[in-house]
């Protein structure tokens, strides 16, 4: 039969690992530094980038509020116009009315109503 235990079993001496020299902490402290830094420098830009993205959101809801006026007060403009055309129109027709066919404005106390519910 085997068996998993090895008859002689050695046992392996550590490995002694080299020592750090203060060159090589130097190295490691400005690697650390190194990514620090560039963790900082990552951080400001999307900071900047955020900032950006707000500002032109914020041009965006005032670009349509005044998309919104200026169709209302084109709306508006045109509702005037209309109505100054038929205020301009109606004295007009009148004069022509009066000329070519030759009539005038009923007057008012001379007009009676007649009730058709007798």
């Amino acid at each position: 039969m085997a068996s998993w235990a090895p008859a002689h079993a050695a046992v392996a001496e550590p490995v002694a690992r080299p020592r750090s020299t203060a060159r090589s902490r130097r190295r490691t402290q400005k690697r650390a530094r190194a990514g620090i830094l560039w963790i900082v420098v990552s951080g400001i830009l999307l900071a900047g980038v955020v900032f950006v993205n707000v500002a032109v959101l914020r041009l965006n809801l005032a670009l349509d509020d005044a998309n919104a006026q200026r169709a209302k007060l084109r709306a508006e403009d045109a509702a005037l116009q209309s109505q100054l055309s038929s205020e301009l129109a109606s004295p007009r027709i009148q004069a022509q009315a009066a000329q070519r066919l030759g009539l005038r404005p009923a007057d008012g106390t001379a007009t009676g109503f007649v009730n058709l519910a007798r």
